[in-house]
Order: C-alpha cells, then sequence, then structure tokens
C-alpha cells in the first residue's frame, strides 16, 4: 500500500483517504514520510519571498476549494 502525507488540518481529507484504503501519515513542516507517494497540503500556505527549495522529490496536491472525494481523485493517479 502506498503512503500519502496529509497536512494535519486536512483531518476530513484523510478521514476519506483511509476509508478508500489509503495509508495517511501526518506531515509537520518541511517533514515528510520517506515512502509517501505524494503530499496533500491545504493550500493556505502562500510563498510570498518567491523561493522554492526542494525538500523531496515528491508530488505536492492542493486541496484549496476541493472535496475529500476530489483529493482522492488526484491521489489515485499517484497510487499505482
Amino acid at each position: 500500500m502506498k503512503v500519502v502525507a496529509v497536512e494535519p488540518a486536512l483531518n476530513n481529507v484523510k478521514e476519506y483517504l483511509e476509508s478508500q484504503g489509503c495509508e495517511c501519515v501526518e506531515m509537520r513542516g518541511d517533514a515528510i514520510a520517506q515512502d509517501a507517494c505524494c503530499c496533500v497540503v491545504t493550500g493556505a500556505d502562500n510563498n510570498l519571498m518567491g523561493m522554492e527549495d526542494v525538500v523531496q522529490d515528491v508530488p505536492v496536491i492542493s486541496a484549496e476549494g476541493m472535496s475529500p472525494e476530489q483529493v482522492y481523485d488526484r491521489v489515485k493517479s499517484y497510487l499505482q
């Protein structure tokens, strides 16, 4: 089973992903599980400085304005 890292503020998304059979781990700051296939963020953090530092090479899914079902549709493409 693939692991999905989820920001703590997205508890409803985490619960839905788990109900669909995903293994979810909590993402704290820049810490992402080594075996995560993608991470889901709130989208609330804006990059005001325009800086981009790659901490880990995993796809990032912004859940901003999306339902848990829509987030899962995006996550599915990384679970294969």
